[in-house]
């Protein structure tokens, strides 16, 4: 309702403008006011034209207040302080629409999307760190198919690349395994019930220390790991066999990791296909064809193909207002010696080269496509896996309008790089339909690392923050996080309803440890370094996400001990003239909870615009904190007045309604009880 009247309200303005000044401007601000009492919308508009007319905004906005008149839904306009507009919605009127309203209004484009995200190296077992990526793709998933887009969601897989090399290198040097003696060691932890990602966890560490151990050795070593990461590009040698067995297994363990977390997949490209169905082949003419890429005979880049670094343009609006302020650099004679390479003078492709053919592919443009097999049994569908052909009845993924890639912030480099390509192709439209949606990463506080059983130096017990490192073996697996927040949950649980079964007490635990860990990790804008801490993620009190399923445990509480349904009380309160209980200050604590509830839908539309999914976890929060509010003015079960009642019942179904709804997009669950 509330986006729905904002669009009403900018359509009417607009006609006044015309009318009145001849104006069309391109952009409209309307604001939401710092206090409910000033009205639901502000319009700062006569200071936008005050400039251009030559005249004070104050009479500028009386001029509009009047041209503006009656518009149905709203109560009125006046002008407030030196030339704002406030708009004042008729709140009785308003309220009823949102009793009734039951679907999310949205104007977002409804196109076929592409989100990639997770993206983890099937080397080791997924970590903390990775949670944050895997969380912030899924949770923008929801937020695409809530506004009406058909998404694909993809997980790229590099299963050639160095870190499952160094995985191999680790196997056959430091273990002095064969193909046979991995395929037995494979085995043999399967039938102990210990799990391939964790093997993998402390062997990636060990074999990376390897590399620097002994100085004498230190080029012999680099030599192998090289070598062997050839081998495994070439593949049909035992390298490669082991190399395909560890991140197949690996990559299993990561998608039933994810599971715990309602993480799915429908598309697992691998970087091998794109290798071997000759990917790169088919955009490296397009390439040259069209000039983006040249062969540098001169310079440090000599005997390589290169093209033009990008801008750092990577579809994001504020990011690429940025770059627009950039100067050009100025014209030099001689070789650009800041030019990407994408072939080096040996003939090998780099990463940006590939990404630029696999994004060819994403946007429907390379002319060639993989082959598809099952992989992933989902509880209602299958996940696809790249393969050199194609199983019967196969989907086709592939020909996005727009493409959302969740990848660290440390990536801007080649995503621009990527974006450039597609622009010197010729492509512009999928340049600007290009996302790179960046994150900053996560790190430990001291405490947590404590509590994990890591030595913490004194030095780093008094930082804010301990960064992770895969390669030194100190971080959080994703698996032991998710089960220490389930333990310390169950406990809580176990204590506070022992007369439900065990089964149902696990199950509510795990949907409060799952909401904390993704509320947790989504509160944050993506710019943010994360501290990731237990104690707070899983505290009732604040900014949490239990705090807010409480909120929605209390409104179920109030239905139960009211023996209606919020269904019932949606429907009784139409007959309710509602406007005499919404009026005055004292109602404010009643309209706020309405209005707040009114807006997920313009939320839904901000988090998408902006590729930011903290807005909608912040709104969650508001939102239950306005019930909070409500719920300790208002004793709604013994209200005498039975019109106020029904109002009171109904408002506490219509947060219930939101607050489940908001969840829902940030993939958490409401438990029945807490």
């Amino acid at each position: 309702m509330y986006l729905r009247e904002q669009k009403k309200l900018e359509e009417r303005l607009r006609a006044v403008l015309r009318n009145l000044y001849q104006i069309e401007p391109e952009n409209l601000v309307i604001e939401q006011p710092p206090e409910i009492k000033f009205g639901e919308y502000a319009l700062p508009v006569a200071f936008e034209l005050a400039r251009k007319l030559r005249r004070a905004p104050r009479k500028i906005a009386e001029e509009l207040v009047s041209a503006l008149g009656s518009v149905e839904g709203f109560a009125g306009f006046e002008v407030a302080g030196a030339g704002y507009i406030n708009a004042r919605l008729d709140r009785g009127a308003a309220m009823q629409e949102i009793a009734a309203s039951s679907e999310l209004e949205t104007s977002s484009e409804h196109l076929h999307s592409l989100v990639e995200h997770t993206s983890i190296n099937p080397n080791k077992a997924a970590h903390v760190g990775h949670l944050r990526n895997a969380i912030l793709g899924d949770t923008f998933v929801r937020l695409l198919r809530a506004a009406g887009q058909k998404v694909d969601v993809q997980n790229y897989i590099d299963n050639t690349g160095v870190q499952v090399a160094d995985i191999v290198v680790g196997l056959m040097h430091l273990e002095g395994l064969s193909l046979s003696g991995v395929q037995a060691l494979m085995a043999r932890l399967s039938d102990a019930g210990e799990r391939i990602d964790f093997y993998c966890w402390d062997l990636y560490a060990r074999a990376s220390q390897w590399y620097e151990a002994d100085p004498s050795q230190k080029e012999a070593r680099k030599k192998i790991r090289l070598d062997t990461l050839h081998a495994i590009e070439q593949g049909g040698n035992d390298a490669a066999q082991i190399g395909e067995l560890i991140s197949t297994a690996v990559l299993r363990r990561h998608l039933e990791t994810m599971l715990r977390l309602d993480i799915e997949y429908d598309f697992l490209p691998r970087e091998s296909e794109i290798l071997r169905l000759h990917f790169w082949e088919s955009a490296f003419e397009q390439l040259k064809a069209k000039g983006v890429l040249y062969f540098e005979t001169d310079g440090k880049n000599k005997g390589c193909w290169v093209m033009k670094r990008g801008t750092g343009r990577t579809g994001n609006a504020l990011r690429d207002e940025a770059v627009d302020d950039l100067e050009e650099p100025a014209a030099s004679d001689g070789p650009d010696e800041d030019a990407k390479v994408i072939v080096r003078s040996n003939g090998t492709v780099t990463y940006v080269g590939k990404d630029i053919a696999y994004h060819l592919w994403k946007f429907g443009l390379l002319g060639r496509d993989f082959g598809y097999r099952r992989f992933f049994e989902y509880p209602d569908r299958e996940c696809w896996i790249s393969a050199e052909s194609s199983e019967d009845d196969h989907p086709h993924f592939g020909e996005a309008q727009a493409i959302y890639n969740v990848i660290d912030s440390r990536q801007a480099d080649p995503q621009a790089n990527v974006i450039e390509a597609l622009r010197g192709l010729g492509y512009s439209e999928q340049a600007a339909h290009y996302t790179h949606f960046s994150y900053e990463m996560v790190a430990l506080t001291p405490r947590c690392a404590l509590e994990l059983g890591y030595e913490v130096s004194e030095e780093d017990q008094g930082r804010p923050y301990i960064e992770v490192s895969g390669r030194k073996g100190f971080g959080v697996k994703a698996d032991d996080l998710i089960d220490k927040l389930i333990a310390a949950t169950q406990q809580e649980v176990d204590e506070r309803h022992p007369e439900r079964d065990a089964g149902k007490r696990e199950q509510i635990a795990k949907e409060i440890a799952v909401g904390a860990l993704r509320y947790f990790m989504l509160k944050y804008t993506r710019n943010s370094v994360i501290a990731f801490d237990f104690k707070d993620a899983l505290s009732f009190e604040g900014e949490t996400g239990p705090y807010i399923q409480y909120a929605v445990v209390r409104t179920r509480s109030i239905f139960r001990k009211g023996e209606t349904t919020p269904e019932q009380a949606l429907a009784d309160v139409a007959g309710v003239d509602a406007a005499p209980y919404l009026a005055g200050e004292d109602a404010d604590s009643i309209w706020q909870l309405w209005l707040r509830a009114a807006k997920t839908s313009l939320l839904l539309e901000q988090c998408i615009a902006t590729a930011e999914p903290a807005y909608l976890a912040r709104h969650a929060f508001q939102l239950a904190q306005d019930f909070s509010n409500f719920y300790r003015r208002h004793h709604i079960l013994t209200e005498g007045d039975p019109a106020k009642k029904k109002l009171l019942l109904a408002t506490a179904a219509v947060a219930q309604r939101e607050l489940i709804r908001s969840l829902s997009r940030l993939g958490i669950s409401a438990p029945e009880v807490m």
